[in-house]
């Protein structure tokens, strides 16, 4: 018996969550894909949209690795720390993106949830290889909190991204349009 035992049905759920995102994300891109390219878009994207599918992508390893059969957990933390530090390191490369993109300007909310709570959920992963040797128990909670962390996160971001596509879009839609008196 590991320490791991008794997680496979959250590594499950939360695993199939991210899976069927990472999903749903490629079915919004395709149904985007025809909206008009501004210049800057393509940074935009790197900023905002890759990092979700990026989180939805660490969860759903996250998953596969705790639902591995190990014999221990001391080769589980050490994935749990790579992911953390390369989380870590995206998460900078992804908020200096978003300085650097001119396409839109972020608010605050887009900083929580594109650099602070990813940059939070990548610390803890990190934290949680540390600390598992002496404390085993937590360190599992901890990383289980971490996913669920970068699942919500990915779920806001997603949304938020195509919520702004669709009413953008809308609103040029509705510039170009003539008025009503003129259509007919």
């Amino acid at each position: 018996m590991t320490a791991l035992d008794g997680w496979e049905n959250f590594y499950v759920i939360v695993g199939s969550s991210a899976g069927a995102l990472i999903g749903l994300q490629f079915v919004v891109i395709t149904l985007v894909a025809d909206l008009p390219l501004t210049g800057s878009l393509p940074q935009a994207t790197s900023a905002f949209t890759t990092p979700s599918v990026i989180h939805f992508g660490v969860v759903l390893f996250l998953s596969a690795i705790a639902c591995a059969p190990w014999d221990g957990i001391g080769l589980v933390t050490i994935f749990w720390g790579v992911v953390g530090l390369c989380g870590i390191i995206y998460t900078v490369i992804v908020t200096r993106r978003m300085r650097m993109q001119t396409a839109y300007t972020p608010v605050f909310e887009d900083w929580l949830f594109h650099a602070l709570l990813p940059l939070a959920a990548y610390a803890a992963l990190a934290i949680s290889a540390l600390a598992a040797h002496a404390h085993e128990r937590r360190a599992l909670f901890l990383v289980a909190a971490a996913a669920l962390l970068l699942l919500f996160i990915g779920i806001h971001n997603a949304w938020d991204i195509a919520s702004y596509h669709v009413l953008n879009q809308r609103r040029k839609q509705q510039d170009i349009e003539p008025p009503a008196e003129i259509k007919e």
